[in-house]
């Protein structure tokens, strides 16, 4: 159509729209869907159209600005604005075109030139979605397009006057370390006078609060006569988004790749027609044959079984009439000559118009998979097998289970998660005087568990089950009641433990519970009897002590007497008189110790007032007071014994008891010695947690392991009294005392004849409580006497 006026294009165009495009300073044309246009009077002007020139409106452009002109009027025509820059006829600097819809199936072709170099540039980068900057030899900002504030998510205003050193920028290189503002490629521009190409560079983006990804290439400019660069553009292009697809398909593309080198055994392409394109090394790998073979479809067919050759081929027709992606399986000849089954799968890939390009697609070995399958075959007829078998036993375990639960003597309950009954066992009926079927489906607490012992109300939140069920959490209920059927408590203890599903949900609830009725009664029995017990101990210590009293009066009025005849007749009486005289003597003697002891035995526990601290050296001294008769012996030369002692603690005690506890204990050491052997005794103390443990060891004759008990027993002797002095209540004694503290006696003996010989006495008393274990422990000065 040749190139109208305004005027003559009012029909086309209409009145308003071509006095519009009159008014326009710049190069306009109007274009419709169907080809025809019209140009205003700078269009006319500029692109020097007349009449009669093609009818193709793109003919006034050069070839290359009117092919992207095309391309940029189809987008419009399809609602689509766009910018580009193109050459106009004649022209040196590019003008920026901005292509918009137009109405219906018409668009509108803006033309604008311009004369300032920089301002071209600038709108040639705005029109590419470039941001593009111009600055001084101080890196600062002089000029910027409108582009580059919303790619850096800057205002204008924040953009000028930046410089490249600015921090702000928080430049960073792809692997993330930092960009020196030192080496920015506007900054190695200005200094080298080389251009920094493509130079990739991360930038904080202050609107979105990420970084951003940038192409950077920056381009110094020499002044006339100048030999370093004055100024410095920089073009600068996001590609953020680029990046990431770009990473995302070589992520895809490896994963692809990976994919189908470890699932395939031939990986082919095929033109639209089906034909092999090119050589297919995994193909001549498997086969064997050779690219003069399968480049000829008749010849490539040769490689596929004899008797899945029709079927394939006819699947093949079908599948490229159809043009669809598709899976056949058939037997491939191998290089070895066994046929191998195989699945193929193939894909289409389309060009611009839809239509197929070419064929991408696989052959994948699936001997293993039928093999597979007749194994799994085979594996689902053993599984289900099994599974029978399992049923079977799990049914058994079913009623095993019903059965122990039957049988069992305590009362179990199932409990839902809102504490609703689902399961409870005959015990746990008979125990309560309620039918299974009456307590399954009821809720627990309300029908069982609803008041205190005492009939006052027991909220459902109080309850240790309901907690249970809240919080997952086992509880155990010593002392509980449950309400039977006839109104009255029944005391139980109860275990109760939550059920959870697989996901770790509560899902309800088991309660095993204990009649504790006859418990109670033993229980109210057994206080009773301590209670009879402790009255009667009382009874026989107060007896024991009375009677000790008691029998001291005629015994003193023997003694007297016994001494007084001796004194009277002294002289006077035969031999016989005489030793009967000291027999009589002897043995007032030990009745008198006799009643001793048993005073002091009695006494232990009786009386006393609250254990006070007792320093334990105090104690010792108090004892080797009372031994020092034994300590020095018959008096010859090497008899006299020794005794040491390392005691530096401090215990809660009765002082009255613990000195005659270590002379008793010392005693014995130095009594029952060795013949031909001075006694030695050892006294050590040490702190063991909240008790202090005290050893007696000595070097005397020892105990046998049988006798080792039986000698804190009251009244034991182990020797002959012609050999060694005693009663046999000393460790008896000792052990009251210690037990009366809350501590324990115990003996380590070896008898002679073995060398090591001698006896070790243990016990324990608690720590007085400002007995501490220093940090750094200081030996103690052990003593002697």
């Amino acid at each position: 159509m040749p190139a109208e006026t305004p005027s003559a294009a009012a029909p086309f165009v209409g009145a308003e729209a071509a006095a519009l495009l009159s008014a326009l300073p710049d190069p306009t044309v109007w274009v419709r869907a169907d080809g025809q246009f019209t140009l205003n009077a700078a269009a006319h002007e500029r692109l020097g159209a007349a009449d009669g020139q093609p009818h193709n409106w793109t003919a006034l452009f050069l070839p290359e600005a009117a092919q992207a002109l095309r391309g940029a009027t189809a987008l419009a025509l399809r609602g689509e604005a766009s910018r580009l820059s193109v050459t106009m006829p004649g022209a040196v600097a590019p003008a920026l075109a901005t292509v918009t819809p137009a109405g219906p199936g018409a668009a509108l072709l803006h033309f604008r030139e311009s004369h300032d170099p920089l301002e071209v540039a600038l709108e040639i980068m705005d029109s590419l979605g470039l941001g593009m900057t111009v600055q001084g030899s101080d890196t600062r900002i002089l000029h910027a397009n409108a582009s580059a504030p919303a790619i850096l998510g800057l205002s204008p205003e924040q953009l000028s006057g930046r410089d490249s050193l600015d921090p702000r920028w928080q430049a960073v290189h792809p692997d993330g370390s930092a960009f020196p503002g030192t080496t920015h490629p506007s900054v190695q521009a200005l200094q080298t006078g080389q251009a920094q190409l493509e130079v990739p560079m991360g930038v904080f983006h202050p609107a979105t609060g990420e970084w951003r990804w940038l192409e950077v290439t920056a381009i110094p400019r020499r002044a006339p006569g100048m030999d370093r660069p004055a100024q410095v553009t920089t073009v600068f292009a996001d590609v953020t988004e680029r990046r990431h697809t770009r990473e995302e398909l070589r992520r895809s593309e490896q994963r692809f790749r990976s994919l189908v080198e470890a699932t395939a055994q031939i990986v082919f392409t095929a033109d639209a027609q089906g034909h092999f394109a090119g050589r297919q090394h995994d193909w001549e790998a498997f086969t064997g044959q050779a690219p003069a073979q399968y480049l000829n479809p008749e010849a490539a067919v040769e490689a596929i079984h004899p008797e899945d050759r029709e079927p394939t081929l006819r699947a093949w027709a079908e599948i490229l009439d159809s043009g669809q992606a598709y899976t056949i399986e058939h037997r491939l000849r191998r290089a070895d000559g066994v046929y191998v089954p195989m699945q193929i799968r193939a894909v289409p890939l389309r060009g611009e118009d839809g239509s197929v390009r070419e064929w991408v697609g696989t052959y994948t070995d699936i001997s293993a998979v039928r093999e597979a399958e007749a194994a799994l075959k085979a594996l689902n007829a053993q599984l289900e097998g099994r599974v029978a078998v399992r049923t079977q036993e799990l049914a058994d375990v079913t009623r095993f289970s019903t059965l122990l639960l039957t049988a069992a003597g305590e009362g179990v309950f199932g409990l839902d998660a809102s504490g609703r009954t689902t399961f409870a066992n005959p015990a746990a009926a008979r125990l309560l005087g309620y039918s299974v079927e009456r307590l399954i489906g009821s809720h627990q607490h309300a029908l069982i568990h609803h008041s205190h012992p005492d009939g006052t109300p027991y909220p459902v939140t109080e309850c240790p089950i309901h907690q249970t069920l809240q919080d997952g959490q086992t509880r155990r209920l010593e002392h509980d009641v449950l309400w039977h059927a006839q109104g009255h408590p029944v005391p139980v203890s109860c275990v109760v433990t939550p059920m959870h599903s697989g996901t770790g949900q509560i899902t309800g609830a088991v309660l095993m519970v204990q009649d504790t009725t006859e418990r109670l009664r033993v229980q109210t029995q057994l206080q009773e009897a301590i209670a009879e017990l402790e009255r009667s101990n009382t009874d026989l210590e107060q007896f024991a002590y009375i009677a000790s009293h008691d029998l001291q009066e005629p015994l003193r009025t023997l003694g007297s007497y016994a001494e007084l005849l001796g004194r009277r007749y002294e002289g006077q009486l035969d031999e016989r008189a005489g030793l009967y005289l000291g027999f009589m003597q002897d043995a007032v003697g030990r009745m008198r110790g006799l009643i001793q002891d048993l005073l002091e035995f009695s006494r232990v526990g009786r009386g006393e007032s609250a254990p006070a601290p007792l320093a334990l050296d105090a104690a010792m001294q108090a004892a080797v007071h009372s031994v020092e008769a034994a300590l020095q012996g018959d008096g010859t030369p090497g008899d006299r014994a020794s005794l040491t002692w390392e005691t530096p603690h401090t215990v809660l005690a009765h002082a009255p008891l613990i000195a005659p506890l270590l002379t008793n204990l010392v005693g014995n050491g130095l009594k029952f010695t060795a013949p031909g052997q001075p006694a030695r005794v050892q006294v050590q103390s040490r702190r063991e947690g909240d008790l202090i443990h005290i050893t007696v060891r000595d070097n005397g004759i020892g105990i046998a392991p049988e006798y080792q008990e039986r000698v804190f027993d009251i009244f034991q002797r182990l020797h002959r009294r012609e050999d060694y002095a005693g009663n046999g209540m000393g460790l008896a004694i000792c052990r009251k005392i210690v037990e009366h503290h809350g501590g324990t006696l115990w003996l380590e003996s070896v008898p002679l004849p073995a060398p090591d010989h001698g006896s070790t006495f243990h016990f324990t008393l608690p720590a007085a409580p400002e007995e501490s274990s220093p940090s750094t422990p200081v030996p103690p000065e052990p003593h002697h006497a």
